[in-house]
């Protein structure tokens, strides 16, 4: 195989050769890992588990938020637990000095209000705004979930069924010939309507480094190109498929 297309423009895989296998008893067209990701993204594909990984950071970001959120709505029993603020009794402040409270009177003696523990319910209340709200919360799970980008595409990919016909070709050179595959044909659709699902059928496949690349085109390329195997010739032949 002397390269592989995407949309017409040749890309860096394959520029010296690469094996490939035709083989019928495969469904897929297995290739390099890196050749595959940089097909997957071209097609607009993104993983499965990414998709998965997506979908609970949301779910889990929402409940840390709403959660973190409870704990701040008192400030003041917040601020106590951390000794800040003592309620109904002294309040230590960052001088050392006490501000005592007369339970009879509900009178305060000494400094009307520990500097700390008044910073401690400002700062508090400021954060169960902000936690509550949508700007913080949106931009703290957004950036978590491109953390799931770490898984890559590499696995089992999909893609938006709706984009099929804005999705470039894929074509292989055998041959010195280009044989090109559309996004109809490449695209496996699974169900119907609204609970359709694409999957793409490019799917990586690693060779030990010493044995170099190696690509399977399985029955997705053997649909649109009839093969003739002519082994006593060491041939293989092709055709448009009627």
């Amino acid at each position: 195989m002397g390269g592989v297309l995407i949309d017409g423009k040749p890309t860096d895989f394959c520029k010296s050769g690469c094996s490939a296998i035709l083989d019928s008893g495969t469904s897929v067209i297995a290739g390099p890992t890196n050749a595959i990701i940089e097909i997957n993204r071209a097609i607009g594909a993104t993983g499965i588990i990414n998709d998965q990984c997506k979908k609970a950071v949301k779910g889990v970001g929402n409940l840390v938020f709403d959660t973190i959120a409870s704990l701040v709505a008192d400030p003041s029993k917040l601020c106590s637990l951390v000794t800040l603020c003592v309620p109904g009794g002294d309040v230590i402040d960052s001088f050392g000095i006490r501000s005592i409270v007369d339970p009879s009177d509900g009178l305060s003696y000494g400094l009307p209000q520990n500097p700390l523990c008044k910073a401690c319910k400002i700062v508090l209340g400021w954060e169960h705004k902000q936690l509550k709200g949508g700007l913080i919360r949106g931009t703290v799970i957004n950036l978590a979930t491109q953390l799931c980008a770490v898984t890559g595409i590499s696995e089992e990919a999909t893609v938006d069924c709706g984009r099929l016909p804005f999705m470039p070709t894929i074509s292989f050179t055998i041959g010195g010939k280009e044989f090109e595959l559309s996004p109809h044909e490449y695209i496996t659709k699974i169900g119907e309507g609204t609970t359709a699902q694409c999957v793409s059928t490019f799917i990586p496949m690693d060779n030990p480094p010493e044995e170099g690349p190696l690509w399977i085109l399985g029955d997705v390329f053997m649909r649109r190109y009839h093969t003739i195997f002519d082994h006593g010739n060491l041939r293989v032949g092709f055709a448009e498929a009627a």
